[in-house]
């Protein structure tokens, strides 16, 4: 087995450097594409909940009016039988 020449080592150092920093470039690529989905989600997140607390707003009356109903329904069905 033959020693490696120092311009041998250089130059597969060289292709070990080119290749650690194609996989860190690819990395940070992925890693980036990441951070963009994630902030997305938090958007679409944030305008759901948004809507959510619309709706929930809109909703507070009905437990009242149909309270209001029923009193009123049972006042007439009294009505009628006393009018009997």
């Amino acid at each position: 087995m033959t020693d490696p020449t120092p311009s041998d080592v250089a130059l597969e150092l060289e292709r070990l450097r080119a290749t650690v920093e194609t996989g860190f470039a690819r990395l940070d690529g992925s890693l980036a594409l990441l951070v963009q989905r994630s902030d997305q989600t938090d958007a679409r997140l944030a305008d759901h909940e948004q809507r959510l607390d619309a709706l929930e707003k809109n909703r507070w009356p009905l437990p009242s009016i149909l309270a209001v109903v029923a009193v009123i329904g049972l006042a007439v069905t009294l009505w009628q039988a006393a009018a009997r």
